[in-house]
């Protein structure tokens, strides 16, 4: 089989199908990884670049080297072809434009991939199937497995101490943000009486949490935003209160052009309970935010 090759008209409308059927790059690591037989290829890969850009590096490099990587490569080109309904993005942002385009361009790779399931028999497509979705099933199971582990972290550190409490903040906020592949430009850190980082997700963010026994005032958000508003303007800030916000300060940053989105406890309460996903209750929020003007609204609500 290694000394077939395949025609290189068939790797523009793959990386067209891989790059518009995944909206969220997190789903698109774990596709490629349940693909392909050795993790290395995936994770090698720059995943703070662009989402068309990584798929580009991907089979571009796969392209390269056919006699060491065609049966990845095959792999990768039926498993895209087998795609079928990206439903996901229906629920994004102008989602039923998204999600035509994504089945055009996966009905375009099909029409042209046929000629390479030959290079298959049925029972070794079969084979591939099931381990592509016990790969996809482990990758699952891992996260759950993960999540469980943060949620006992985060109900020890519920009853911890008000400052022992910022230190273990900052470790699990690591973690959290880490099991969804989410970019932190470094690692969260205390500073004074806040945690500070930096993250992309669909964008630059900066990051500021705090847990005091009160909630937050508006003052402490009004610094906060400033701090983002001398960012470029794609920059967006992310302020989690363990405790919540006061009312005023969701009032007085939901009546102008908001830069920053608020998050709470219960919202993290959601995501380790695996109700949402952090990818999901970022975009979700973000989203709320730009069609009313409210800069919280709580997982809870989001979910119905």
């Amino acid at each position: 089989m290694t000394s077939k090759r395949i025609n290189p008209a068939v790797f523009p409308p793959l990386k067209e199908a891989l790059t518009l059927a995944f909206w969220f790059k997190p789903d698109l690591r774990a596709f490629l990884t349940s693909c392909l037989g050795r993790r290395e290829l995936v994770a090698h890969l720059d995943w703070t670049d662009y989402k068309r850009v990584v798929v580009s590096q991907l089979v571009d490099s796969l392209a390269a080297d056919q006699h060491r990587h065609f049966d990845d490569l095959l792999n990768l080109i039926l498993a895209t072809a087998d795609l079928t309904d990206p439903g996901h993005l229906k629920r994004v942002e102008d989602g039923e434009r998204k999600y035509a385009e994504a089945v055009a361009a996966v009905k375009t790779l099909r029409g042209v991939v046929e000629p390479y399931r030959r290079l298959r028999t049925e029972e070794e497509e079969a084979s591939r199937r099931r381990e592509a979705e016990r790969a996809r099933a482990d990758m699952q199971r891992a996260i759950t497995d993960k999540l469980g582990e943060l949620k006992a972290d985060f109900q020890t550190i519920v009853r911890m101490p008000l400052q022992a409490r910022g230190y273990a903040l900052e470790k699990f906020l690591n973690g959290l943000f880490a099991v969804f592949d989410i970019d932190a430009k470094a690692p969260f850190r205390i500073a004074g009486e806040q945690i500070d980082g930096a993250f992309t997700f669909e964008g630059e963010f900066l990051l500021e949490a705090k847990w005091k026994n009160e909630r937050t005032p508006p003052a402490d958000v009004d610094s906060f935003s400033m701090k983002v508003s001398r960012k470029l303007d794609n920059t967006l800030g992310l302020f989690l209160s363990m405790n919540g916000f006061q009312s005023s300060t969701i009032e007085i940053h939901s009546r102008n052009r908001a830069v920053v989105i608020l998050m709470d406890g219960g919202d993290l309460s959601a995501v380790v309970d695996n109700r949402i996903t952090l990818p999901e209750l970022l975009r979700r929020k973000r989203q709320h935010a730009a069609r009313t003007g409210d800069v919280y609204v709580s997982a809870y609500t989001l979910l119905g």
